[in-house]
């Protein structure tokens, strides 16, 4: 069976062939506003679920794999910063607390769509401005919602703890991905 990954992000790409199941990339531009009133869960989902319906029209035997994730503090989603201002803030509403990343999956097949979700408790330790600023400047995390990555700098000198899925955090749940892609699609083998 063919299977596409719907989307742009290198870090999915990798976590993905990782786990050893074979995909070709490919991704179509979609609006990833959601309405106010969802529970970021629900919003994250419904983002997710969108990137794989973009594709419903394209296919027909191949499956679908497409992923969203938010970064949630006090009720609000935190996505993908479009400022250095705004990274700056999104970090100090980080700083000393913890968060919740939740990353949706979406999988479309022969017309129908199954979603599930993950989510993953992550703690900072207090971080300074100059610490926050040197993130932003060396790593540009315009692309990572919340503004970091938990696999770059910022992940191993300031993330005390996490509660969860690791590759959550880093934007797939492959554990998760590899148990429902081996219950739900055998036909894949694998192992």
């Amino acid at each position: 069976m063919r299977i596409i990954l719907a989307s742009k992000s290198p870090r999915r790409k990798e976590l993905i062939a990782l786990i050893g199941v074979p995909v070709e990339v490919a991704s179509k531009e979609v609006d990833e506003s959601f309405p106010e009133q969802l529970e970021p869960v629900m919003a994250v989902r419904h983002i997710a679920e969108k990137k794989a319906d973009a594709f419903a029209v394209d296919v027909t035997d191949e499956l679908v794999i497409a992923a969203d994730t938010i970064v949630t503090i006090d009720g609000l989603v935190l996505g993908k910063p479009e400022s250095h201002l705004q990274a700056v803030d999104m970090l100090l509403k980080l700083s000393g607390r913890t968060h919740e990343v939740i990353t949706a999956v979406a999988l479309l097949h022969h017309g129908s769509t199954y979603v599930f979700h993950e989510v993953t408790a992550v703690t900072f330790r207090p971080l300074d401005a100059a610490e926050i600023n040197h993130y932003i400047h060396q790593y540009q995390p315009f692309d990572k919602a919340g503004a970091y990555g938990i696999q770059e700098w910022i992940g191993m000198v300031a993330i005390e703890k996490i509660i969860g899925s690791y590759t959550n955090v880093v934007g797939l749940p492959t554990q998760r991905l590899y148990q429902e892609l081996k219950t739900r699609y055998p036909m894949l083998a694998i192992p």
